[in-house]
């Protein structure tokens, strides 16, 4: 299990959680980061304190990144989670891009706690490594954005303490959902979310909504999630669609990778992906019983 007594007491570096990686193979928001940090570095003051719409618009993220705001809605999003700077907040699987990390954790720096629940520390190899390593070299990258960033795991089932029982405010999942289902850990998932968050707390989650999904394809039938959800303890809160884009039909050659960013089929069929944008996605809140 994570030690918490060792992770919510020191701060985040590569050299504490990861092995020494070149960032120069890395690649955040389609720029290397070690590059974008350098071209950065003098362009922005710190983000700490600012408004969410001035995190949003900051000159630490890069134009990549700005360019999937018109899919991922994020100040919109979050509004509707209900997030305040103040707040303890967990985000699972931020992952190597780290594309709501570099909007959360500055947004959090200054008055509030930010743990970023990760992939397996003890990962050697694979995407996991790779994930890890890129997400070291961003937290390491700068001090005022990211330097009170709390680095937890979650690995189920062995390893699903994403922070102390019954302190979070909030947990945050994008895009996540579909993995663990396929993974069928997903009851795992949510039991760890359910402890991590306090009495009233909130669990807000995005992902690729199909109500014909075949469990394969990278999308959940929203179904699926509100029976785990409540069978984890939780309270449905509202459903809302922001995220939803009624262009994607939910049938593609090779499921939701087909589409932006990823653009996995065909040469022939990109265009017409491009024109579709990002998937469909549901964006739903529950909470953890106040009582």
């Amino acid at each position: 299990m994570t030690d918490l007594s060792i992770t919510t007491s020191q701060k985040v570096s590569s050299s504490r959680f990861w092995p020494t990686v070149c960032v120069m193979s890395m690649a955040i928001g389609g720029m290397g980061l070690q590059a974008h940090a350098h071209e950065k570095a003098h362009e922005h003051m710190a983000e700490s304190g600012k408004t969410l719409s001035a995190v949003i618009a900051g000159a630490h993220r890069s134009d990549a990144s700005k360019a999937r705001d018109q899919y991922r809605n994020p100040k919109a999003t979050l509004e509707f989670f209900g997030l305040k700077p103040d707040m303890t907040l967990v985000e699972i699987w931020p992952g190597g891009g780290g594309w709501y990390q570099e909007i959360l954790a500055p947004y959090m720096q200054a008055n509030g706690t930010y743990y970023s629940a990760g992939f397996d520390l003890s990962a050697t190899e694979g995407y996991q490594f790779k994930s890890n390593n890129a997400l070291a070299a961003r937290l390491a990258s700068d001090d005022d954005l990211y330097g009170k960033v709390i680095v937890t795991e979650l690995a189920p089932p062995a390893k699903v303490v994403i922070a102390p029982a019954g302190s979070a405010d909030m947990v945050v999942s994008f895009r996540n959902f579909h993995n663990w289902q396929m993974r069928g850990v997903e009851k795992d998932v949510l039991k760890a979310v359910f402890t991590a968050l306090k009495p009233g707390g909130i669990f807000g989650i995005t992902d690729h909504r199909s109500e014909t999904s075949t469990g394969k394809d990278g999308y959940i039938n929203p179904a699926d999630l509100k029976a785990a959800a409540a069978e984890a303890g939780f309270v449905f809160v509202a459903a809302s669609e922001i995220n939803a884009n009624p262009k994607d039909n939910h049938t593609h050659e090779k499921g939701v990778w087909t589409l932006l960013p990823t653009l996995a089929g065909n040469d022939a069929d990109k265009d017409k992906m491009r024109a579709i944008g990002e998937s469909d996605r549901l964006t739903m809140k529950f909470m953890k019983p106040a009582q």
